[in-house]
């Protein structure tokens, strides 16, 4: 341990960190000499071709206007800052004659967004935001003009969460942007907006954003808590902030839940939840997270609610099928073939005559063979990707069977199974049910049926001892609220739906008022 202290005490300064300029924990301010403020920016941006010192003279004062021409609009700088200072003269107010940056803030540049600030670490981080610096001489503070600039792509439909009927905008990687799209939602100023920046070098901006009188403050002081802590060099997507601020890491569980859609936020923030939005990236993170979220989808609640109930069903089914179809398979078909009926039992044994593997290895293989063309799929181009997985399951799984390596009833399974996993909607819960498939298989080719009910309760235990957030994963099952019930097994109708839940929801649990059901005699006109 004392070598550890002595090696960081000894280690030299951050390559990043240019000649000149301040380092973290350095306070520098600017001077009230212009040409050495601008010696000091162009020592700490040297070998930077994108940034512009440009010198304007207005009423016998020198300035100086600073900008990275790759991160700021330039035609607003022209416009807004350059052309107005070409064409100002700072006139008499009162027998005194303002000067220097705040006044042109006050009387001269037209822009929106401005602030003063004389700490040169601070100019520096706001620079790289995309803002414009005006020095001027004689003054120890400079301007900073927001004036963004960088392009971003077009709202679109999230192509990971489409859906028939429902909002088709998502986020985009622009923070802002993002912001608007939840604002244009929630039109209250009890939605609150708190912003963080991680990320020694990327300096990402990181926004915590809640509903206040419905999300509990214990959750938002833990939510802060996390994000604060974090330290490290560089943010690039939000699954960088899912790894820090998790409770269980090693879990296959997702106890984050990640999307691009802006209605699914703005429905979780009306539950009391907290939403955390991370510049460049359009996914957006919701915390706690349950068990039963991985299962619902954002459409469940644009449609009718009998249709949604029997969709959620199909999609309880379709969770059992993913993880134990394959291994149901396969521990019947190696040691309890009894329960199997006599016709099948020589169905499947006649086509596994010919093949020289045991039906673990059959399975196995396949699977592993479905995932990488899932995997090569994702990665190649859009159209070519579409037809390996389809073309390339139909041909391998068909020239497999008449080679006699596979049998066709394990193409079968293992089709089945695939489709059961792109039942599930959302991405993240579906990848860790595909990756229990596997453990469960080694149990049923060793134990059989024993070995997957020894699987089975391994999960149901693992699942009920997850918190994301101090709430219990399979909440409102474990522990039970019948109250809440009501949006898990089944989808009630929205009116029918007047309490928020219990876990995250009780600051003010009454969402709507009782006795809204529609009836014809509340409806005919009068």
């Amino acid at each position: 341990m004392k070598r550890f202290k002595k090696w960081m005490q000894a280690k030299p300064k951050h390559p990043f960190i240019a000649e000149g300029s301040p380092e973290d924990n350095e306070h520098v301010d600017l001077s009230s000499a212009l040409d050495q403020n601008e010696a000091m920016f162009q020592a700490i941006f040297k070998n930077c071709s994108d940034m512009v010192f440009r010198k304007v003279c207005y009423s016998g004062q020198e300035s100086l206007v600073i900008y990275l021409a790759s991160l700021a609009d330039e035609q607003l700088i022209d416009d807004h800052i350059l052309k107005a200072l070409f064409e100002s003269d700072i006139e008499q107010e009162q027998g005194r004659k303002p000067s220097g940056a705040e006044a042109l803030g006050n009387s001269i540049i037209s822009a929106g967004m401005t602030k003063l600030s004389s700490d040169v670490k601070e100019i520096v981080r706001q620079l790289l935001d995309g803002y414009a610096a005006v020095l001027t001489d004689s003054d120890s503070q400079a301007l900073l003009v927001k004036a963004n600039g960088v392009k971003h792509r077009s709202l679109e439909e999230p192509s990971s969460e489409q859906v028939i009927r429902g909002p088709r905008d998502g986020f985009i990687e622009n923070i802002a942007t993002n912001i608007g799209l939840i604002r244009g939602r929630l039109k209250t100023a009890r939605l609150k907006m708190e912003s963080v920046v991680i990320g020694e070098l990327t300096q990402t901006q990181v926004v915590i954003t809640y509903i206040v009188g419905i999300a509990e403050d214990s959750l938002i002081e833990e939510v802060r808590s996390r994000v604060t802590r974090i330290q490290i060099d560089g943010v690039l997507d939000s699954g960088y902030i899912e790894e820090f601020i998790e409770d269980l890491p090693y879990s296959p569980f997702p106890q984050v839940h990640s999307t691009e859609r802006p209605d699914v936020v703005v429905a979780e923030l009306l539950e009391g939840k907290a939403a955390i939005l991370v510049d460049n990236t359009p996914f957006v993170l919701i915390v706690p997270m349950t068990f039963w979220t991985g299962l619902q989808a954002s459409e469940d609640y644009y449609i009718r609610w009998p249709i949604a109930t029997f969709v959620r069903w199909i999609r309880f089914l379709f969770i059992f099928i993913a993880i134990f179809a394959p291994s149901l398979y396969v521990a019947i078909t190696t040691f309890h073939q009894e329960m199997i009926p006599t016709n099948l039992v020589l169905s499947i044994a006649s086509s596994r005559e010919a093949v020289p593997f045991p039906a673990m290895f059959e399975a196995l293989s396949m699977e592993i063979v479905f995932e990488a063309l899932r995997e090569a799929g994702i990665r190649l181009p859009k159209q070519i990707g579409q037809a390996l997985s389809i073309v390339g399951a139909l041909v391998i799984g068909q020239a497999a069977v008449q080679a006699g390596i596979i049998s066709a009833p394990v193409v079968i399974i293992v089709s089945i199974t695939g489709i059961a996993t792109f039942a599930i909607p959302r991405f993240n819960f579906s990848s860790g049910i595909r990756l229990l498939r596997f453990p469960i298989l080694f149990l049923a080719g060793t134990l059989g049926l024993y070995g997957i009910v020894l699987g089975f309760l391994c999960i149901v235990l693992h699942v009920a001892s997850i918190r994301s957030f101090g709430v219990p994963y399979m909440t409102p099952l474990g522990p039970i609220t019948m109250a809440n019930l009501k949006d898990i097994l089944i989808r009630a109708p929205i009116w029918a739906r007047r309490i928020r839940p219990r876990a995250t929801g009780m600051s003010d649990p009454v969402r709507e008022p009782a006795g809204q059901k529609p009836s014809p005699d509340r409806n005919k006109r009068k």
